[in-house]
């Protein structure tokens, strides 16, 4: 098994402490605006005012009528890490593509799975092991995956470093907690399994979502599962920083997942399959263009928001994202939104095992790569067209 490394979460040193704006950062941020000459504020603007001019003209230049809608349920809230989706919304991409993009918050990977089976959703945002196991569950309504987006997953155990907790092996006799529809939690075992941990040696506590973090926080239990992303805003906001804490990643304890994909029906795929491809030229366009400017993707995601929305956390996650998930030698190679055969064939095994099931699908019924635009098309901005999220 490949030994654990110590991976840090963030670039930007915003994130090493609670976050919150103070006074010296809010000078600092103007004396930096103050001494930009006036031909890079030129530039600045023109590269703004000419994006949002394309958009404009591409929303006149269509007709809303004409548009075929996509009914899209995310895998949870609205977040930072949905930057892509907003911005190829926002700049008209997928109106050129001749859809409507209706997109509603989710409620976990499982309850993702279930909903476009049901027909209540055309695609959606979900983890492929859990699809693998309602595929072998629900036989006659199979979904697949047609892009990846996320090329790591971003499964996580978090301990505070007090409780003493330095690997995964030592979370044998805890408590542990999670919502009961957690995707890091129901592959407990398959990452118990390569960890050489008894799975039944632990005990799950079961919460609300939204109280995950302050049950960690209070002593309830003594690790949480979920993704990385959705947890750590609350936990800064209740005082810790990365130094406080001692967080497992999957990937990095045996378990190279890929993380949440874009699942359709297969009866939808069929019957759709130019919606499905414009979806993903569009969404993976998107994926670029928040690549290479960041700060333009989470904006999108704020305005596209409610009033509770707190940019500082959203900025958190999708900083997180872009640091870890996202991009990485493999994406270098193959594209973004593709995935590498023997690594996902490695990952239906572990899933397969872990999950007790009694078939092992093959690729092509997991991952169907063939609505993907082309290589070309899927490239990842080249590091010198890619800013940094300020």
């Amino acid at each position: 098994m490949k030994k654990p490394t110590k991976r840090s979460l963030f670039s930007n040193s915003l994130f090493t402490r609670p976050f919150g704006f103070s006074g010296m950062a809010l000078v600092a941020l103007l004396l930096i605006t103050g001494c930009q000459t006036p031909s890079e504020v030129a530039v600045t603007e023109d590269i703004s005012a000419e994006t949002a001019t394309d958009a404009e003209a591409t929303k006149a230049a269509v007709d809303p009528q004409s548009l075929t809608p996509v009914k899209f349920t995310l895998s949870w809230l609205l977040q930072g890490v949905d930057a892509p989706m907003t911005l190829a919304i926002e700049r008209g991409y997928f109106a050129e593509e001749g859809l409507d993009i209706q997109f509603e918050r989710g409620f976990g990977s499982a309850d993702t799975a279930s909903k476009i089976a049901a027909n209540q959703y055309d695609m959606g945002f979900g983890d492929m092991y859990s699809m693998i196991e309602f595929n072998q569950q629900n036989p006659n309504e199979k979904l697949v995956a047609v892009a990846v987006p996320y090329n790591k997953a971003p499964f996580v155990l978090i301990a505070l470093k007090e409780s003493g907790i330095k690997s995964v092996q030592d979370l044998a006799g805890k408590k542990l907690g999670a919502p009961a529809g957690d995707a890091p939690r129901r592959l407990w075992p398959v990452l118990a399994e390569q960890a050489g941990v008894d799975a039944d040696s632990v005990e799950w506590v079961t919460m609300e979502p939204k109280l995950r973090e302050t049950f960690l926080l209070q002593g309830e239990v003594d690790a949480i599962s979920g993704f990385v992303y959705s947890m750590m805003p609350s936990l800064v906001k209740g005082g810790k920083s990365e130094e406080d804490l001692d967080i497992f990643y999957y990937i990095d304890n045996g378990l190279d997942f890929y993380g949440n994909v874009i699942l359709v029906k297969e009866s939808f795929l069929k019957e759709n399959a130019e919606t499905v491809k414009g979806f993903l030229n569009a969404y993976i366009r998107g994926m670029q263009d928040t690549l290479k400017d960041p700060v333009a993707g989470l904006d999108s995601v704020i305005a596209a928001g409610d009033e509770l929305m707190e940019r500082d956390a959203e900025k958190l996650r999708l900083q997180i994202a872009l640091n870890n998930l996202l991009v990485n030698e493999e994406v270098e190679t193959i594209g973004l939104g593709a995935v590498d055969p023997d690594r996902l064939k490695e990952s239906i095994d572990q899933t397969v095992k872990g999950f007790g099931l009694s078939t092992t699908p093959a690729i092509e019924e997991v991952f169907d790569n063939s609505y993907l635009p082309p290589l070309e098309a899927r490239q990842v901005p080249p590091a010198s067209e890619r800013q940094n999220l300020e």
